[in-house]
């Protein structure tokens, strides 16, 4: 029988951890869930609508950097398990305004490690515990135009974020290695799916597309990243928590390598198809402007996920074209949840329910 577990999911009003903890949800309906956000600009309630707390759900709004509130949640909760996803994670924001990004990452993962380690370690309970840590390729830094990244590729992050983010991988490591804590990390590729907050490429264009505004690539646009529809990654990191070694790394990827204008124009591409041309006629392709390039933009992302096929038997299950196809639906179905985003008006909600 599978083991029943109760989970701190960090960020899961978040893109991912939403995706995650919905699919928890279906899959593992005995596993207990306390989901923790602190509805920053990218946590969305109605990312789990239709979820309701009970006794296997709870939804909890708190700040990682908050030990006194880790160690209260991990003691009344009796936490086993964390997937830690919450983090400030985009790069244009960490180039022009990096220090909530140290804060956020690299102290927030202190602080959860530290509880758990205080909770975890005061007796026994940690061998039935796991930490799972969710980081980012770009921790590796950049590739050139041959190669893939792996569990040993060195760590040369370009941008604060990427910095940020190797900062806490590594404070993760050392919990393991000085203390024993029970931690797995996980380093995925490029995410895209439902939910995904609308400064993200994919949800950009296509918000952008649908209004017939400019559709801005940086530089060539032939930056390459490698896309992972983010229900492949969400099975990925439930498989690393039942079955990943304890103390080790796995890399996750989509297998799906493409250049950022390949991105932009199937999206073009998807939603002319779907819609018609905009008013003027022209094909969305039109709409592509290139602008400056993004500071220490890395040229080439690309993951060897052999370790987590060999090892776990995962795999990802959808293609870069049908992962498109169910996004932009989800996103033509979900139109006002676009629209409450862009506005902002969710958060303004959040401020007068939540603000004491």
């Amino acid at each position: 029988m599978e083991t029943k577990r109760t989970l701190l999911v960090t960020g899961g009003c978040g893109f991912i951890g939403a995706n995650f903890v919905r699919l928890v949800n279906r899959q593992f309906p005995h596993w207990r869930v306390v989901n923790l956000d602190k509805l920053t600009y990218a946590g969305n309630l109605k990312n789990l609508q239709g979820l309701e707390e009970g006794a296997n759900y709870r939804f909890l709004r708190g700040d990682i950097c908050d030990g006194e509130m880790m160690e209260l949640i991990f003691r009344e909760e009796r936490i086993d398990t964390v997937v830690h996803f919450a983090a400030e994670s985009h790069v244009d924001r960490s180039i022009t305004g990096p220090q909530s990004f140290i804060q956020t990452n690299i102290v927030g993962t202190f602080t959860l490690l530290e509880a758990a380690r205080k909770y975890w370690l005061n007796g026994d309970r940690k061998k039935e515990c796991c930490f799972l840590h969710v980081s980012t390729d770009e921790v590796y830094g950049s590739l050139g135009e041959t190669g893939y990244f792996t569990e040993e590729t060195p760590f040369d992050p370009r941008s604060p974020y990427s910095a940020s983010k190797a900062s806490s991988d590594h404070l993760v490591k050392a919990y393991f290695h000085t203390y024993g804590l029970p931690v797995k990390i996980t380093n995925c590729s490029n995410n895209y799916g439902p939910y995904q907050f609308p400064e993200k490429l994919i949800p950009l264009v296509f918000n952008n597309g649908m209004k017939g505004k400019s559709l801005p690539v940086y530089g060539d646009g032939k930056n390459v990243r490698d896309w992972l529809y983010v229900q492949d990654h969400c099975e990925a990191i439930i498989e690393v928590v039942r079955k990943g070694k304890t103390g080790q790394c796995y890399n996750i990827g989509g297998n799906n390598e493409k250049q950022n204008l390949e991105v932009v124009t199937l999206i073009c591409d998807i939603l002319d198809s779907k819609l018609g041309r905009p008013v003027n006629g022209k094909p969305r392709r039109s709409l592509i402007t290139f602008v400056k390039d993004r500071l220490g933009h890395d040229r080439r992302y690309a993951i060897d996920a052999s370790r987590i096929k060999d090892e776990l038997g995962w795999e990802p299950k959808v293609s870069f074209e049908e992962g498109m196809e169910k996004t932009v639906d989800w996103y033509l179905a979900n139109q006002t949840w676009v629209d409450e985003i862009v506005d902002g008006s969710y958060q303004q909600y959040y401020e007068k329910m939540y603000t004491v």
